[in-house]
């Protein structure tokens, strides 16, 4: 058992008869009365997302996970299938297991948690902080609109859409932040 002293990003825990994984947390403690961590939860089997409020010293059951590095292969509809880049096992995840889906390009390495107390289920996917896409399809940006920060929707490589600034042109490649998917920076070849 461990306590909201030990709540970190990515720390799954048990919670109403599901498993979450902590997205955001902040400890604050008011000038009256108790102490407590507002947190922000992520359920790893249906993707839905909860905000919950413990207070100070509450008891949470930690679930036990490994991490592994998986190469992303293909997708299929709603089913990804990816592969362990140590002993080359195939594991087919669902669309609700992963984080930003849409950001996801074949041949990108991911961290996968793994459940070890039920005999290796996948638990959810780690995407890196950033990846970088090439612009498919963009409106040509109007000259004189630059006075504000304007943007215009940009089509990437993976389908997704991305607001960018009226510079970026298609065949541009695009750092994008996974986490928000947001437009970071133009990359340079």
């Amino acid at each position: 058992m461990a306590t909201t002293s030990d709540i970190r990003n990515g720390l799954c825990i048990r919670y109403n008869h599901d498993i979450y994984k902590i997205i955001e947390f902040l400890h604050v403690k008011p000038g009256k009365g108790p102490a407590f961590v507002r947190t922000k939860l992520r359920s790893v089997t249906s993707g839905k997302v909860l905000d919950n409020t413990f207070s100070a010293g509450h008891k949470i059951e930690e679930v036990r996970v490994e991490t592994h590095t998986f190469q992303f292969l293909y997708s299929e509809g709603d089913t990804f299938h990816f592969m362990n880049t140590e002993d080359y096992n195939q594991i087919t995840l669902q669309r609700s297991a992963l984080d930003a889906p849409d950001l996801l390009k074949e041949g990108e390495v991911v961290t996968i948690l793994i459940n070890t107390e039920d005999g290796g289920s996948p638990l959810s996917v780690e995407m890196p902080a950033s990846v970088v896409l090439e612009v498919t399809h963009t409106e040509p940006g109007v000259k004189g609109n630059t006075a504000t920060n304007a943007t215009k929707p940009a089509t990437v490589e993976t389908g997704a859409i991305v607001n960018v600034p009226l510079f970026i042109n298609e065949g541009d490649k695009i750092k994008i932040e996974t986490e928000k998917g947001t437009y970071k920076e133009r990359v340079k070849e």
